[in-house]
């Protein structure tokens, strides 16, 4: 694999003062991306201007405000490279994280995606993750039901993932980390580097965490579209029911607080449809 070509694909959305930042740890790297594209979905804060301008090397894209799904899958499909890496507009990599990913895969010859450790910083203060947080490699699905466990910054895997999986889904506006991990961890074992390679920053106003209550919605989506893809083990299969049933009982109790009396009322029906379905004795 060894001289294998890197594509990096940065989407972004009025982050004008956070990328270059991001896009200076990326050309940075002691082994450098062969092809760096920053996409812009839609910015109105003189995201292309500054590109153009300051970073000449870099590929610009530019569409129509569709999403972080959509800007990803945009670069995904315009890139040259057979390794696909990713880089939030808002985090920042450590200068060898390309080089030891790429290392590591090449003693690994079986496995095409590769993960990192982090470090999380937010507002100004490193901070330490939650057990529930904590990351592996391997055959990781059951790991990654509760919640995302791959960072999008941390990942670089090669296209003949995608090309089976798919790509991320559009029609989530958050959590579509959580749904493309689901994919590819049912699919294919993962690789981890327990050495942190990759600065996760929180707490600013534009996190997607912010902007939607009840985030377990999205999760709900994804993990109805898995348990109807046919491509689920036996044993997976119902570990994914189980985590359904929870994730609802858990957006409930959040609708049910809120007074959100519709929509409570068709998750209820949502929920006790899928326990008959499943056979899952689990308590309301």
């Amino acid at each position: 694999m060894g001289q294998a070509a890197v594509s990096v694909i940065l989407p972004t959305y009025n982050r004008r003062e956070l990328l270059p930042r991001a896009l200076a740890s990326v050309l940075g790297q002691t082994r450098p991306p062969d092809e760096v594209m920053v996409v812009d979905d839609g910015s109105t804060d003189e995201t292309e201007r500054l590109v153009r301008r300051d970073f000449s090397d870099v590929r610009y894209l530019r569409q129509e405000n569709r999403g972080v799904a959509a800007a990803r899958n945009h670069g995904i499909q315009e890139a040259r490279g057979e390794w696909l890496a990713f880089l939030d507009s808002d985090d920042e990599w450590l200068p060898g994280k390309l080089e030891k990913q790429m290392n590591a895969l090449a003693e690994s010859t079986d496995l095409l995606l590769c993960h990192t450790n982090e470090v999380w910083m937010r507002l100004g203060k490193r901070v330490n993750p939650m057990k529930k947080h904590a990351k592996c490699g391997g055959r990781i699905f059951s790991k990654c039901l509760p919640l995302c466990t791959i960072s999008p910054s941390s990942v670089i895997l090669h296209r003949r993932v995608l090309e089976r999986t798919g790509l991320f889904d559009e029609s989530l506006p958050a959590c579509e980390d959580y749904d493309l991990w689901l994919r590819v961890s049912s699919l294919f074992p993962v690789l981890y580097l327990e050495e942190p390679l990759l600065i996760k920053y929180g707490g600013h106003s534009d996190q997607l965490s912010r902007r939607y209550w009840g985030m377990d919605r999205f999760r709900i989506r994804a993990l109805e579209k898995l348990l109807t893809s046919g491509t689920l083990s036996p044993t997976d299969r119902r570990a994914a029911a189980r985590m359904l049933i929870e994730k609802i009982d858990l957006y409930l109790s959040g609708a049910r607080k809120r007074k959100k009396w519709e929509e409570a009322a068709l998750y209820q029906k949502k929920r006790d449809g899928y326990a008959r379905l499943l056979d899952l004795r689990v308590a309301s």
